[in-house]
């Protein structure tokens, strides 16, 4: 089983063209005017292929990228390059942080500290942020919620079908609300299909396993939204907003 998401970081990009990040770098900004907080120094936890990281560096953020994939940061310097633009990509794990220096703001965007399935790693995280964020800074991420996971990820097979791709994606439900996914996908090659398979884990977090360890790790709950909104989220929100501060 690869962990490395070395064949997904391939895909990634296609497989997630309905995430529109442009969008999404709208509501970051709206958001941050709704705190009244200047981002500053701006780090991408877990920035996967870097078009977030794109997109906010094109709005005048001084942001750069962190990844536990090389594959992945290998796309995104990759996209980085063919737009002249000069961004530092690191290769670290969340839950490893090992920073330069202090930041102000800190996004983490689409379910990517769900990849973290244990507790004790995940609460390793947030006191990597905590200890490299200025007092007053934002952490701003999203988590997919314990509803998503089983009502949404389930038992189901979803089925991509791209230009470059064929997908199909397997879950399976295991205990602690954690899903094992399954990606196997089909490559044509002239006349043919190669496949290639990739599985990993992701785990929900109930809203109080998160506020205990946001509070362990010197954080205070600002609010918490449903997706790309600022409404309260609902008892079957499949991914929920946290904006919480630096004490």
């Amino acid at each position: 089983m690869s962990t490395a998401y070395t064949v997904f970081a391939q895909y990634y990009d296609e497989l997630t063209q309905n995430v529109h990040y442009s969008g999404r770098a709208d509501y970051i900004e709206k958001l941050l005017e709704h705190f009244n907080h200047t981002p500053g120094l701006t780090l991408d936890l877990a920035c996967g292929t870097g078009s977030l990281t794109l997109e906010l560096k094109k709005r005048g953020f001084d942001i750069y990228g962190v990844d536990g994939s090389a594959d992945m940061l290998m796309q995104a310097q990759s996209k980085a390059a063919d737009e002249g633009i000069n961004i530092l990509f690191l290769n670290q794990r969340m839950q490893d942080l090992d920073l330069y220096g202090t930041i102000d703001t800190c996004i983490c965007t689409l379910d990517s500290l769900n990849h973290i399935i244990k507790a004790e790693e995940l609460q390793l995280a947030f006191n990597k942020v905590s200890l490299f964020m200025n007092p007053s800074g934002l952490f701003i991420f999203d988590v997919n919620t314990p509803y998503k996971h089983e009502h949404i990820l389930a038992d189901n097979v979803f089925v991509y079908d791209k230009r470059d791709v064929f997908c199909v994606w397997q879950n399976t439900p295991l205990e602690n609300l954690t899903t094992r996914i399954n990606l196997d996908f089909f490559e044509k090659q002239g006349g043919l299909y190669r496949r290639y398979s990739e599985s990993f884990c992701e785990r929900a977090y109930t809203e109080q396993e998160l506020r205990a360890m946001l509070k362990n790790s010197g954080f205070e709950i600002l609010s918490i939204y449903d997706e790309l909104t600022f409404e309260a989220p609902s008892k079957d929100s499949q991914r929920n907003v946290y904006v919480v501060k630096k004490i």
